[in-house]
Order: structure tokens, then sequence, then C-alpha cells
């Protein structure tokens, strides 16, 4: 069930519209605190969707968001569930993305 869930939500976290992907990313960010480490079944999806477009948004409000976001899964989840997909990612971003979640990883 949980899984299923975060597949109906992840599309909300890259939507075309700015302010649907503004409050999903501010919404995962009240959600990692609460589901800590049961989010692990989901993460490799998490992240690219968390990550792609919205480290690199022009719209402040939206990279703010996601910097919340990748921040409060730093916080909140343990460690090793994160490193695989972060360094994955962070692999094939550019600009201020790559630069940001190169920082977190170190």
């Amino acid at each position: 069930c949980f899984p299923q869930i975060f597949d109906a939500f992840k599309p909300r976290l890259h939507d075309s519209n700015s302010k649907v992907n503004q409050v999903a990313l501010e919404a995962m960010h009240k959600m990692i605190p609460l589901l800590k480490d049961h989010l692990s079944p989901v993460i490799n999806m998490l992240i690219p969707a968390i990550v792609d477009n919205n480290l690199n948004s022009k719209n402040p409000g939206i990279y703010a968001a996601a910097t919340n976001v990748i921040q409060a899964l730093c916080q909140h989840l343990d460690t090793s569930l994160l490193l695989q997909p972060l360094c994955t990612k962070a692999q094939f971003l550019s600009g201020k993305a790559k630069q940001d979640l190169t920082e977190k990883l170190a």
C-alpha cells in the first residue's frame, strides 16, 4: 500500500504547475519526520522526483522547498539509505543542483 501512495504522489513533486509542485515539496517536507525510515521502500523513487528540476529551479519557492526536503531526509533517515541514491543523482546533475548535492554528500 505504501509504495502505491507514493506512486500517486510522485508526479506532483515535479508537476508543471509550479504552485502544485511547491505545495507537494512542502507536504513532503512535513511527512519526512513522521515517516522517517519507513520511507526506505520508496527512497529510490523519491530522490529523483525531489531533485530533478527542483534543485535547479529558477523559482525560489521551489528551490527552497526542495532544499528543505533534502535537509529533512538527511536529518530523519538513516544516511546509509540516502548515500547511493544521492551519489547517483549527483553524478548526472549540473549547476547549482550538483553543487548542493555534493555539499550534502560531503
